[in-house]
Protein backbone atom coordinates (compact mmCIF):
# COMPACT_ATOMS: atom_id res chain seq x y z
CA UNK A 1 0.00 0.00 0.00
CA UNK A 2 2.59 2.47 1.07
CA UNK A 3 4.66 1.29 -2.16
CA UNK A 4 1.63 2.24 -4.65
CA UNK A 5 1.46 5.56 -2.82
CA UNK A 6 4.81 6.25 -3.04
CA UNK A 7 4.98 5.17 -6.75
CA UNK A 8 1.58 7.72 -6.80
CA UNK A 9 3.65 10.85 -5.22
CA UNK A 10 6.30 9.91 -7.52
CA UNK A 11 4.49 10.07 -10.89
CA UNK A 12 2.65 12.97 -9.59
CA UNK A 13 5.99 14.95 -9.36
CA UNK A 14 7.62 14.28 -12.56
CA UNK A 15 4.38 14.96 -13.95
CA UNK A 16 4.35 18.44 -12.39
CA UNK A 17 8.21 19.06 -13.24
CA UNK A 18 7.27 18.75 -17.14
CA UNK A 19 4.70 21.24 -17.02
CA UNK A 20 7.27 24.30 -16.23
CA UNK A 21 9.40 23.50 -19.43
CA UNK A 22 10.16 25.91 -21.79
CA UNK A 23 8.88 25.35 -25.24
CA UNK A 24 11.01 26.21 -27.92
CA UNK A 25 10.61 30.34 -29.15
CA UNK A 26 9.59 28.54 -32.52
CA UNK A 27 6.72 26.78 -30.83
CA UNK A 28 5.97 30.30 -28.11
CA UNK A 29 5.88 32.23 -31.12
CA UNK A 30 3.37 30.24 -33.37
CA UNK A 31 0.89 29.75 -30.33
CA UNK A 32 1.36 33.20 -29.43
CA UNK A 33 0.06 34.01 -32.90
CA UNK A 34 -2.68 31.20 -32.39
CA UNK A 35 -3.80 33.26 -28.95
CA UNK A 36 -3.51 36.66 -30.57
CA UNK A 37 -6.00 35.24 -34.01
CA UNK A 38 -8.60 33.76 -31.29
CA UNK A 39 -8.69 37.25 -28.76
CA UNK A 40 -9.36 39.13 -32.02
CA UNK A 41 -12.38 36.58 -33.34
CA UNK A 42 -13.53 36.54 -29.22
CA UNK A 43 -13.16 40.40 -28.75
CA UNK A 44 -15.07 41.35 -32.03
CA UNK A 45 -17.76 38.75 -31.06
CA UNK A 46 -17.93 40.39 -27.70
CA UNK A 47 -18.13 44.10 -30.22
CA UNK A 48 -21.08 42.89 -32.08
CA UNK A 49 -23.20 41.65 -29.29
CA UNK A 50 -22.47 44.56 -27.50
CA UNK A 51 -23.70 46.67 -30.77
CA UNK A 52 -26.77 44.26 -31.10
CA UNK A 53 -27.40 45.00 -27.56
CA UNK A 54 -27.30 48.63 -27.67
CA UNK A 55 -29.31 48.91 -30.65
CA UNK A 56 -32.29 46.81 -29.46
CA UNK A 57 -32.57 49.34 -26.30
CA UNK A 58 -32.32 52.37 -28.60
CA UNK A 59 -35.35 51.01 -30.69
CA UNK A 60 -36.76 50.18 -27.33
CA UNK A 61 -36.65 54.01 -27.06
CA UNK A 62 -37.86 55.35 -30.50
CA UNK A 63 -40.88 52.78 -29.58
CA UNK A 64 -41.97 54.18 -26.22
CA UNK A 65 -41.20 57.67 -27.46
CA UNK A 66 -43.44 57.13 -30.80
CA UNK A 67 -46.42 55.41 -28.30
CA UNK A 68 -46.04 59.15 -26.33
CA UNK A 69 -45.52 57.11 -23.00
CA UNK A 70 -43.26 58.83 -20.82
CA UNK A 71 -42.82 56.22 -18.08
CA UNK A 72 -41.86 54.01 -20.96
CA UNK A 73 -39.40 56.00 -22.52
CA UNK A 74 -37.87 56.82 -18.79
CA UNK A 75 -37.73 52.83 -18.77
CA UNK A 76 -36.00 52.05 -21.97
CA UNK A 77 -33.92 55.15 -21.39
CA UNK A 78 -32.80 52.91 -18.29
CA UNK A 79 -32.49 49.97 -20.10
CA UNK A 80 -30.26 51.26 -22.83
CA UNK A 81 -28.28 52.74 -20.47
CA UNK A 82 -27.90 49.65 -18.52
CA UNK A 83 -27.24 47.60 -22.03
CA UNK A 84 -24.42 49.63 -22.82
CA UNK A 85 -22.67 49.40 -19.60
CA UNK A 86 -22.90 45.68 -19.85
CA UNK A 87 -21.68 45.53 -23.17
CA UNK A 88 -18.53 47.85 -22.20
CA UNK A 89 -17.97 45.44 -19.35
CA UNK A 90 -18.12 42.26 -21.97
CA UNK A 91 -15.65 44.27 -24.30
CA UNK A 92 -13.52 45.05 -21.83
CA UNK A 93 -13.09 41.64 -19.79
CA UNK A 94 -12.87 40.36 -24.16
CA UNK A 95 -9.53 42.21 -24.44
CA UNK A 96 -8.35 41.53 -20.69
CA UNK A 97 -9.10 37.95 -21.77
CA UNK A 98 -7.18 38.74 -24.92
CA UNK A 99 -4.41 40.32 -23.46
CA UNK A 100 -4.25 37.00 -20.47
CA UNK A 101 -3.80 34.37 -23.48
CA UNK A 102 -1.22 36.17 -25.11
CA UNK A 103 0.37 36.35 -22.18
CA UNK A 104 0.28 33.26 -21.07
CA UNK A 105 1.60 31.61 -24.08
CA UNK A 106 4.23 33.79 -23.90
CA UNK A 107 5.10 32.49 -20.65
CA UNK A 108 5.67 29.17 -22.18
CA UNK A 109 9.42 30.43 -22.90
CA UNK A 110 10.35 30.62 -19.42
CA UNK A 111 11.36 27.69 -17.11
CA UNK A 112 10.26 26.46 -13.70
CA UNK A 113 9.31 29.12 -11.57
CA UNK A 114 10.01 32.13 -14.01
CA UNK A 115 7.36 30.49 -15.97
CA UNK A 116 5.27 30.13 -12.76
CA UNK A 117 5.34 32.97 -11.73
CA UNK A 118 4.58 34.56 -15.28
CA UNK A 119 1.55 32.51 -15.63
CA UNK A 120 0.49 34.22 -11.81
CA UNK A 121 1.22 37.96 -12.87
CA UNK A 122 -0.95 37.38 -15.93
CA UNK A 123 -3.76 35.65 -13.86
CA UNK A 124 -3.67 38.20 -11.63
CA UNK A 125 -3.78 40.80 -14.14
CA UNK A 126 -6.95 38.85 -15.48
CA UNK A 127 -8.94 38.88 -12.23
CA UNK A 128 -8.42 42.87 -11.62
CA UNK A 129 -9.27 43.85 -15.40
CA UNK A 130 -12.34 41.77 -14.43
CA UNK A 131 -12.97 43.28 -11.24
CA UNK A 132 -12.64 46.94 -12.44
CA UNK A 133 -15.04 46.37 -15.31
CA UNK A 134 -17.90 45.35 -13.07
CA UNK A 135 -17.08 47.99 -10.55
CA UNK A 136 -17.60 50.46 -13.77
CA UNK A 137 -20.22 48.96 -15.26
CA UNK A 138 -21.87 48.49 -11.40
CA UNK A 139 -20.99 52.53 -10.77
CA UNK A 140 -22.92 53.24 -14.39
CA UNK A 141 -26.20 51.36 -13.98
Amino acid sequence: MNANLLWIIAAAGLALAGCNKAESPSEVQGDVADAQTEAQQDLADAQSDAQDQMADAQEEVMDAQQEGDSGAVADAAQEASEAQAEGEQKITVAQAEATHRVAVEKCEALTGSAQEDCKERADSDLERAKRNAEARRDGSG
